[in-house]
């Protein structure tokens, strides 16, 4: 643990050899923590990933805030137009999402509702991320059209979509599914 003040370590966390094998096995290394303690560091810890992915999508926001001004927007396609459409709707519900945990923290702070905001956040940011993802592949989708045709924008928009289903969903689904049957078959004690 580093002092107030002092910059973060650069060296990785070091766990006792007992611990290695728990996180490989897909159980956790124990924590010295309360419940409350174990809480604030989640919320700490959903609001600061929510704060670096927001921070890309209020940019993906406003770029897309401009579009409709420029002087080829009136020459666009209807596929076009709805595919922007698509990426517009989907930045500005990630935009929503992403910033409620926020406001909810806001709004709750001192009341006591820590748990609830920790799960409600948690559902709100998983829906700024899908949000994100389909602005995302709407934008991809877009360009790839409007740069080289129809063909490539369809390939475009279907292999940047794959790319966010396997690295966003996939992967850690399927981690989690790993650790949790690793939990349940761990004996308890």
């Amino acid at each position: 643990m580093s002092a107030v003040g002092a910059p973060p370590s650069t060296e990785p966390e070091r766990l006792p050899p007992a611990d290695h094998e728990r996180v490989a096995s897909g159980v956790p290394p124990e924590r010295n923590e309360t419940d409350v303690e174990r809480l604030d560091r989640n919320l700490i810890e959903l609001l600061q990933e929510v704060r670096v992915v927001q921070t890309g999508v209020q940019v993906l926001f406003a770029f897309l805030l401009t579009v409709p001004f420029s002087a080829r927007f009136d020459d666009i396609t209807d596929f076009q137009r709805g595919a922007y459409f698509a990426a517009l709707i989907g930045a500005a519900a990630a935009s929503v999402l992403l910033i409620a945990p926020t406001a909810l923290h806001r709004i709750l702070f001192r009341l006591g509702q820590k748990e609830y905001m920790v799960e409600v956040s948690n559902r709100l940011a998983i829906g700024g991320l899908l949000s994100t993802a389909v602005s995302m592949v709407a934008v991809m989708l877009l360009v790839s059209d409007v740069m080289f045709g129809a063909a490539a924008g369809i390939v475009t928009g279907v292999a940047t979509a794959v790319a966010f289903g396997v690295v966003w969903a996939a992967l850690p689904l399927r981690r989690r599914r790993l650790v949790v049957a690793r939990r349940n078959a761990a004996p308890r004690g």
